[in-house]
């Protein structure tokens, strides 16, 4: 029993963890290629009263570039002036393949919408970068 529960134990660990790595990854990617996608915006309308929204086709096609530069697929949604991408990825995984388990799939999801300036000052590690004393 030993001789199997120590194995299957070392590979949760080992691929658990590689997994969760790839995870994180994968929604890194969603997220970036939801603001990638975001960056879409309706120039004519813009400019013609401030209205603020997103080419939905050309969002998709960007956050869809966004995605194929770095590798990896995904589906990409446009709802209103929100980009939605979902990246799934499959990790193959070390030591449960031992047990039967040749690999692992994660999800990433990321969502963005087109910002109209700065509303407001972000506080955190900017400004301890450019104040370090807090003052």
């Amino acid at each position: 029993m030993l001789t199997t529960g120590i194995p299957a134990l070392a590979g949760l660990t080992l691929d658990g963890g590689s997994a969760l790595a790839a995870k994180i990854r994968a929604g890194g990617q969603a997220e970036a290629a939801a603001r990638a996608g975001a960056q879409a915006v309706d120039l004519a309308a813009y400019r013609a009263d401030g209205t603020l929204r997103l080419v939905p086709a050309q969002a998709i096609a960007d956050a869809g570039a966004h995605l194929a530069a770095q590798g990896v697929t995904g589906t990409v949604t446009v709802s209103g002036d929100t980009v939605t991408v979902t990246v799934t990825a499959t990790r193959n995984t070390q030591l449960l393949g031992l047990l039967g388990i040749g690999s692992l799939q994660v999800h990433g999801r990321g969502s963005a919408h087109p910002q109209h300036g700065v509303t407001a000052v972000a506080r955190g590690f900017a400004d301890t970068q450019a104040n370090p004393s807090g003052n």
